[in-house]
């Protein structure tokens, strides 16, 4: 029964461990799909300015470009930093809910286990007694 009971605890570990690697992998997966948008919508928007201030005079307008410029980077930046900042709390907060699912998944097969180990161990109890009794 310890070896059964060790080999399915073996195997809710295994099985726990493939499940937060696959988590892991789609949660990166998502964040670089999220980032990659990000730069798009940064390099979109960047090459958008530039190309509107080429048209404008080259002397009051490009100081406010370059204004205009910084202010989008910085502010594509911030975002940029926030969104890694909020897939990271989601990630973790995934990973506490599945650890959590586990560990309770985990719990109550073990107490299967530890009730049939009982039943089991009460009838070879009851089978010595019937022993004793019938010698």
């Amino acid at each position: 029964h310890e070896r059964e009971h060790d080999r399915e605890i073996s195997e809710l570990v295994t099985k726990h461990e493939e499940e937060m690697e696959k988590l892991r992998a789609e949660l990166n997966k998502e964040q670089k799909q999220l980032l990659d948008e990000l730069r798009q919508q940064m390099a979109a928007a960047h090459k958008a300015e530039i190309e509107q201030a080429q048209l404008q005079s080259q002397t009051l307008h490009s100081l406010e470009l370059e204004t205009l410029r910084l202010s989008l980077n910085n502010m594509h930046t911030s975002q940029l930093e926030l969104t890694q900042s909020n897939l990271r709390k989601e990630k973790e907060i995934a990973l506490v809910e599945l650890r959590e699912m586990l560990n309770d998944k985990r719990a109550q097969e073990v107490a299967i286990l530890q009730s049939r180990h009982q039943l089991e161990w009460e009838k070879i109890k009851e089978q010595c007694l019937k022993e004793k009794e019938d010698l």
